[in-house]
């Protein structure tokens, strides 16, 4: 199973790369912190390591390293804009519960 991106989400990392002027794609992963116990990470990617999955979405690459990948397996990312605030949402088909933040999640 893989880790995909929306179109918004696809346009949002590719300008920011463009504007970066390096990198490769994004980086998804999950850490243990939070309320509910996992929360997720984000970053642009500038090289692959050995225990990394690579998928293709959107014209994207998105990073996954192995640890994450369960967590993460069938997860889409999008680029929502929700009255002043935006940013990433991850529609995760594993989370159970997430806190009331907003910050973590349990599967």
């Amino acid at each position: 199973m893989s880790v995909t991106l929306t179109e918004r989400a696809a346009r949002h990392v590719n300008r920011y790369l463009e504007k970066r002027g390096k990198g490769i794609g994004l980086r998804l992963g999950v850490r243990t912190t939070g309320c509910s116990g996992l929360a997720y990470k984000l970053e642009y990617v500038d090289e692959i390591q050995p225990d990394d999955e690579v998928f293709e979405s959107q014209g994207v690459k998105v990073v996954v390293d192995r640890k994450s990948l369960p967590y993460l397996a069938g997860t889409e990312l999008d680029y929502a804009r929700e009255g002043l605030n935006e940013g990433f949402k991850f529609n995760n088909p594993n989370e159970k519960a997430s806190c009331g933040c907003g910050e973590s999640f349990t599967v």
